[in-house]
């Protein structure tokens, strides 16, 4: 493998960087020398070449997870704990270094990307702790002869695919609980940014795992991969998240070996302001919501709808806000907007402006690259937005803000709830019989009221409808990695 000299002179600790190529899953470079290059999308800088895995690698990864699998999970709870707890403070111990090798590969704004490090050192902190609170149960027999009880024991061999966006915290939030339980990981991440769970997993051998648990497979399609890791028998259970078009995929490649699945999938999320709100605190929340990461995220606010008697009030005070965020290299001080991930994200940024403007909306900010070449975009407010405008009804993810006038609280949740998709919703408010009533009428897996950011490793993350399957995180995320075994006991 290959890496791009100023990235590492950037890095206090440049062998954490070269340690990627050293990750668990030393399966060399494959049959022909394939590899495939990782960019920097502010400067189009190329970061890296690295090994193009097929089916082949992927199926000796497999191979390794099956065959550390007994012992992995005849371990003690504590044994693994202790494991996952060295882990998190190798990655919090390096922090800086996984946050510039993010920021470089994705993007963000090194400040958000020194948060999402932080995010996923939580994670692997909360399923160390977790990993000892693996309970059974009795049940009270029939007959005076028996006893009755539940065991939960690790499903086994797990494929996991992760997304570019936050490309470290999923890492953490999908293979922590499955470690926890005891199951083995073969990881396939995003092929735009690779880099940074190379380097996660390249403190996995200071951590102590043993070899074959954790297996990372680099790959610039992810088709094969995901063919594998979904009909290969050794692999018990795929986690996925990602689109919800590549989600009802794997679910039919799953499907004839009844494999488990959870699937974090697509999200199309509305952001309600109502008459009684605090508004300035509804505007702090629908920039958090709608241009962390540039917008870039499953729960990003997509639909922002304001109620009549606060809706100039709001619109106002937000296209001023919208104006100050600054757009620029992750790297740069201030940026509060990184690029987004490639040119076709812009193209439906553009799409989607367009067909809004053709129908009635007006621009209040932004609406334009920036540069001729690469991909900034400014942050953007459309108003006189309609339900038959592509932006309502189709997830952006991209900078860019639709506001939708409604006049009562039937007519708003109607339209909230008129998608395929149910991941994240938020509203404000501050009549409570309201809270109540429209948190409870939301079709959504997540409902963010007066705030708006709401993810935490302590919380259930997921959607229902079309936006996925299980949840991660909390006490729940261990659950998917678990089998229930009732055993009867007679004769006693």
């Amino acid at each position: 493998m290959s890496l791009c000299l100023p990235l590492i002179r950037r890095l206090k600790f440049p062998d954490l960087f070269s340690g990627i190529d050293r990750a668990p899953n030393a399966l060399g470079t494959p049959p022909g020398g394939r590899t495939f290059e990782v960019f920097n999308p502010s400067t189009g800088e190329l970061l890296a070449q690295l090994p193009d895995m097929g089916v082949a690698e992927t199926r000796a990864a497999i191979d390794k997870a099956h065959a550390a699998q007994a012992e992995w999970a005849a371990l003690t709870a504590r044994e693994r704990s202790e494991m996952l707890w060295r882990w998190h403070e190798l990655i919090v111990a390096h922090t800086d270094d996984l946050a510039a090798i993010l920021t470089a590969e994705m993007g963000k704004p090194l400040a958000e990307a020194k948060s999402e490090v932080s995010h996923a050192a939580a994670y692997l902190q909360w399923y160390a702790e977790e990993a000892n609170r693996i309970y059974g149960e009795t049940i009270s027999a029939p007959s005076t002869d028996r006893r009755m009880l539940v065991i939960k024991q690790p499903i086994g061999v797990v494929g996991t695919i992760t997304p570019w966006n936050f490309p470290a915290s999923m890492v953490a939030r999908k293979i922590s609980p499955a470690l926890a339980a005891g199951c083995t990981i073969v990881l396939k991440p995003a092929e735009q940014t690779p880099l940074v769970a190379g380097a996660m997993f390249a403190l996995t051998a200071q951590a102590g795992f043993p070899e074959g648990v954790v297996n990372l497979i680099y790959a610039s399609e992810g088709d094969a991969v995901g063919r594998e890791l979904c009909f290969n028998r050794k692999v018990r259970k795929i986690s996925f998240t990602g689109s919800t078009e590549v989600g009802r995929l794997l679910m039919r490649q799953c499907s004839d070996q009844i494999k488990k699945i959870s699937l974090e999938l697509g999200g199309h999320a509305p952001f309600i302001v109502f008459d009684d709100a605090d508004v300035d605190a509804a505007v702090d929340g629908a920039i958090q919501a709608k241009f962390r990461n540039a917008g870039q995220t499953c729960v990003s606010a997509n639909r922002l709808y304001v109620q009549s008697g606060v809706h100039d009030e709001f619109v106002a005070k937000f296209v001023a806000r919208v104006g100050e965020l600054s757009v620029g290299d992750g790297f740069d001080p201030g940026v509060a907007i990184g690029p987004l991930i490639d040119t076709r994200a812009v193209a439906k940024i553009e799409t989607h402006i367009s067909d809004a403007i053709a129908k009635g909306g007006a621009i209040r900010c932004g609406g334009k690259r920036i540069g001729a070449n690469g991909t900034f975009f400014q942050p953007t407010v459309l108003t006189g937005i309609s339900g038959e405008m592509k932006i309502a009804q189709e997830e952006t993810f991209g900078p860019l803000a639709p506001i939708l006038r409604f006049e009562d609280a039937v007519q708003v949740v109607r339209a909230a709830n008129d998608t395929i998709y149910g991941l994240a919703a938020y509203f404000y408010a501050s009549n409570l019989k309201r809270v109540w009533r429209v948190a409870e009428a939301l079709e959504y897996g997540m409902v963010g009221i007066n705030t708006g950011r709401m993810s935490s490793e302590a919380a259930p993350f997921g959607g229902m409808k079309q936006s996925g399957i299980g949840r991660e995180g909390s006490r729940h995320g261990l659950e998917d990695y678990l089998e229930m075994k009732y055993l009867c006991m007679g004769g006693i």
